[in-house]
C-alpha cells in the first residue's frame, strides 16, 4: 500500500449524523467483505472461550492477566486488517486477501507497535491500580472467595471500592479512547508519527466531546452485550465497528489543506 507523507491534519466537528453515517458505512462494508470481518473477530471469540475455560475449569484466576494482555496487543493490529478493507472498498479498489495481511505484516516496522505498547501500558497500569482500589477498601476484610460468595462486594467498603473503581476506570477507558480513537486508522494510512496521531484523536474528542464520547460509549455498551451471547455476538459487532471507525476517521479528520 502505498503510504503519503502528509503535514498535521486539520480536525473536523462531527455530528451524531456523521455517526449514523458510518455505522451504515461500516454494515455495508461488513455484507461486502464478511470473510475479513468474521476472520478477524474469530481471534477475540477463541480468545475469550480460552480465558473462560481456563478459568472456570482451573479456578486460576492470575492466568487471566497474561491472556487478556494479549489483546491489546493484538487489537491494533486486527483494526488495521478492517481498516485496510474499509480503505479498499471506499476507494474501489479490488480486494485481495495477501495485500490485506501483507498490510497487516508491514505494520510491525511502523508506527503501530508503539501505539500497542501505549495501550499495554495503560491496561497493566489499570489492572496495578485496581489492586490498590481492592486492597484499599476490602484489604483488612475477612478473605472470602469471590468466586463463590459476592456478598464481601455488598458491604459498605465493597460498595465504595466499586463506585472508585468505575469512577477511576471511566476516567482511564476515557483517556485511552481519547488517545487511539482516530489514531490507529491514521497511522495506517499516512507516514505520520504515534505521538503526533495521539494528540490529534484527543483534538478530534475535544472539538466535538459530546458525540465522540457517545460514541465511545456506544463501542463499550455494544461489546458488551455482544459478549453476552457467549461471545458469539463479537462476530458482527467487531468488524462492523472497526470499519465504521475508519468511516468515522474519514469525516473527523482532513488531510486536504
Amino acid at each position: 500500500m502505498e503510504q503519503v507523507q502528509a503535514d498535521r491534519p486539520e480536525v473536523m466537528h462531527v455530528e451524531v449524523s456523521d455517526l449514523r453515517m458510518a455505522l451504515r458505512a461500516g454494515w455495508q462494508d461488513f455484507l461486502a467483505a464478511p470473510y475479513y470481518g468474521l476472520l478477524f473477530a474469530c481471534i477475540y471469540v477463541i480468545g475469550g472461550w480460552l480465558i473462560y475455560f481456563v478459568v472456570t475449569g482451573t479456578g486460576q484466576v492470575w492466568w487471566t492477566l497474561p491472556a487478556a494482555a494479549g489483546f491489546p496487543i493484538l487489537g491494533p493490529f486486527i483494526a488495521c486488517g478492517l481498516y485496510d478493507v474499509s480503505r479498499r472498498l471506499e476507494a474501489g479498489l479490488p480486494l485481495n486477501r495477501h495485500q490485506t495481511f501483507l498490510v497487516i505484516f508491514r505494520q510491525k516496522d511502523r508506527q503501530i507497535p508503539s501505539m500497542a505498547a501505549v495501550i499495554v501500558v495503560f491496561f497493566l497500569f489499570w489492572n496495578f491500580l485496581s489492586h490498590m482500589i481492592f486492597a484499599l477498601f476490602l484489604g483488612n476484610a475477612v478473605m472470602t472467595n469471590v468466586s463463590s460468595s459476592l456478598a464481601v462486594f455488598l458491604s459498605p467498603a465493597g460498595l465504595t471500592m466499586l463506585a472508585v473503581g468505575t469512577a477511576v476506570g471511566a476516567v482511564f477507558a476515557t483517556l485511552l479512547f481519547s488517545l487511539t480513537v482516530v489514531s490507529l486508522p491514521m497511522l495506517l494510512e499516512h507516514e505520520v508519527d504515534f505521538v503526533t496521531a495521539m494528540i490529534t484523536s484527543f483534538a478530534v474528542v475535544t472539538e466535538s466531546p459530546a458525540v465522540m464520547l457517545g460514541w465511545g460509549a456506544l463501542i463499550a455498551v455494544a461489546l458488551f452485550l455482544a459478549m453476552l451471547p457467549g461471545f458469539f455476538g463479537l462476530f458482527v459487532v467487531l468488524p462492523v465497528l472497526g470499519h465504521a471507525s475508519w468511516h468515522l476517521y474519514r469525516r473527523a479528520v482532513s488531510w486536504e489543506a
